[in-house]
């Protein structure tokens, strides 16, 4: 849901008009342009690049002239010392001029609208918006992008379909959206070809959250569609490009201003992104809950943000009177399947096998599952003991989906499209011991690749890879199995051999991502009396944990990191600790001094944290420890 609305107003700018002249194509660079080293050590040094400068480096990307090195150390240098509004409204529009401007018939200037995000974990709100407001009467030429840093991207989520293409030429672009009212497409060389070697070199530099970058990346692809509105989420939030609210803010107003600028107006929503949105995180898991949304169901956060975004865009292009009100037509568009109706016709008209479009959209959930990439194993695990949950963290469970393939560590690297997690709970839902509630599937990509494999609880994992041929699979003592199939969570509970980069065995992985992802507090429990490494601690002082404030006798099960450290012991409780080998990075200190280990896990039966030494342990006091 937007926590807020920026909206800036501005006259569109006839199609194919970009700088209010009526120029077409990127303008030849100064007459003695300045050389690319110079530029590079111009703007690394804090100094002020002129239009001439920016179209220059912009043409030398475009011909091929500008070696790699030297894309990154630019694109370095404006992270460092950003760009003031000028300079990025010259390098939003230099980018979009610098290949064909799409062209409308005239009686399409009104119904011109786009959205767009910058990104977020399970953000799949493209694939339903879209349809959504072509159902409204809206034509949403959308060119959007791939995944980028820990985020994920619409195409590639799109790509998880059979057939599904991408590459559309302006003319086919027309076509589709005399069709279907909608299309989705990536940048190609014809379109804001410039953008699409930057957003590529952008996810392998570290120069993703720089913001005139973003802005630029954003408003060149929308200038070029001639759009008669826009509206931006601006995610905010520990998963999210920004961390906090006031840098997003002001992501926003420098959209909104460079929009006004060129004469576009744009809205910028801002919405947390601390928690995935929706229950999916994945290409092809993310595809199904789109759907299941068109279906008039789906997480009521993803509808509810579908809603507001479609909303703000109807009442902003003049199609609803208030933004209440648009919001209620794309809501009724969800709900009587005409939304659903117009995804089908994109599907097909962009590649897809018309009856495979019409079974995925007319189809059940378990239908739907197997029509798109899938996981070749799948297993149950039981929660470990009684609790709550109380927090999902979406960041560290998509950097774990991102090593394990749903991501790319290098431009133009392929995807693994069904890897991915489903949540089966959520924040405040009860669990009780042996309650089957989770169904964890990961990925377990070959040895060889460098890639790891990992568990979760409270997740289904998905798209376990074949191994490498030639490698044997490394035998691991099978846990026992309660009727049904289902698997009590303990350190055992994942059978792939490989672990993460930050651990070493399927152990440290499973500790690592559960810890991480998600906070349980467990319900009162027996009274520990002696729980630091000291015997500091007294029964009933009160800890700090996820910003409640508890009474230590009352604490039972705790899981996650720094933030839910007991303050007054530096330790964390964990219920049939054992003894576990040395296999995360070291231990770090809490503030008063104790052991915390850097993966330690609550959420798992025998996965305390681990303290230094060759035979690592809880840190509890004593071998047993005391209660």
């Amino acid at each position: 849901m937007a926590a807020s609305m920026t909206v800036g107003t501005g006259a569109p700018p006839a199609p194919g008009d970009l700088s209010g002249e009526g120029s077409q194509g990127l303008p030849d660079p100064s007459p003695e342009p300045k050389q690319l080293p110079e530029l590079i050590r111009m703007k690394r040094d804090g100094g002020r690049l002129s239009e001439a400068d920016i179209r220059g480096f912009v043409a030398a990307v475009v011909n091929g002239s500008a070696q790699g090195a030297q894309i990154g150390a630019m694109l370095m240098a404006i992270r460092l010392q950003g760009m003031d509004l000028e300079e990025t409204s010259v390098l939003t529009q230099a980018l979009a001029q610098s290949g064909k401007q799409l062209e409308w018939p005239e009686a399409w200037h009104q119904q011109l609208v786009d959205k767009h995000s910058t990104g977020g974990v399970g953000d799949k709100v493209s694939l339903v918006l879209a349809p959504a407001l072509a159902a409204c009467g809206c034509k949403v030429p959308m060119i959007s992008g791939r995944g980028l840093g820990h985020t994920g991207g619409t195409l590639d989520k799109l790509e998880s379909i059979p057939g599904f293409n991408v590459t559309q030429s302006p003319e086919q672009m027309q076509a589709l959206l005399e069709q279907a009212g909608c299309c989705i497409v990536g940048q190609s060389e014809q379109l804001v070809p410039a953008d699409g070697i930057l957003y590529a070199a952008r996810d392998v530099t570290a120069t993703v959250d720089s913001l005139p970058l973003i802005t630029a990346s954003i408003l060149s692809k929308k200038l070029v569609e001639g759009l008669s509105a826009l509206v931006v989420d601006v995610k905010f939030g520990g998963a999210a490009v920004f961390p906090n609210q006031e840098q997003a803010r002001e992501l926003a107003r420098t959209l909104v201003g460079v929009g006004a600028s060129l004469g576009l107006r744009v809205a910028a929503a801002l919405t947390a992104m601390d928690k995935p949105l929706g229950r999916c995180v994945g290409n092809a898991l993310e595809v199904e809950e789109a759907l299941l949304c068109m279906d008039g169901a789906g997480p009521p956060d993803l509808r509810d943000l579908v809603t507001t975004l479609g909303g703000a865009l109807l009442w902003l292009s003049g199609h609803a009177g208030t933004q209440a009100q648009g919001a209620a037509r794309v809501a009724a568009a969800l709900d009587d399947g005409s939304a659903l109706g117009r995804f089908e016709r994109m599907l097909a008209a962009q590649g897809v096998d018309p009856g495979l479009a019409r079974a995925l959209c007319s189809g059940s959930p378990a239908e739907r599952r197997q029509l798109l990439p899938r996981a070749q194993e799948q297993e149950e695990l039981l929660a470990p003991a009684d609790g709550t949950v109380e927090l999902v963290r979406a960041l560290p469970l998509a950097l774990v989906l991102h090593e394990l393939g749903a991501g790319r560590n290098r431009a133009g690297e392929p995807l693994r499209l069904g890897v991915g997690a489903e949540l089966l709970v959520d924040v405040g839902q009860r669990l009780r011991r042996g309650e089957r509630c989770p169904r964890p599937t990961a990925p377990a990509p070959p040895p060889c690749s460098g890639r790891a494999a990992s568990d979760s609880p409270l997740l289904r994992r998905d798209a376990l890879a074949p191994r490498a041929p030639g490698r044997p699979r490394t035998q691991r003592p099978a846990a026992p199995r309660p009727a049904g199939g289902a698997r009590t969570l303990g350190p055992r509970a994942l059978r792939a051999p490989l672990a993460l980069r930050r651990a070493r065995s399927a152990a440290a992985a499973i500790k690592l991502l559960c810890s991480e992802t998600l906070s349980v507090l467990g319900s009162p429990g027996r009274e520990r009396r002696d729980l630091g490494p000291r015997g500091r601690g007294r029964l009933g002082e009160h800890v700090t944990c996820g910003g409640l404030r508890l009474p230590r006798k009352r604490r039972e099960l705790v899981s996650g990191r720094a933030r839910l450290r007991m303050r007054t012991s530096g330790e964390r409780l964990h219920p049939g600790c054992e003894r576990v080998a040395p296999t995360i990075p070291e231990p770090v200190r809490s503030p008063r001094g104790g052991a915390q280990g850097a993966g330690g896990c609550a959420a798992f039966r025998g996965t305390g944290p681990l303290t230094r030494g060759p035979a690592a342990r809880c840190g509890r006091r004593g071998r047993e420890g005391r209660r």
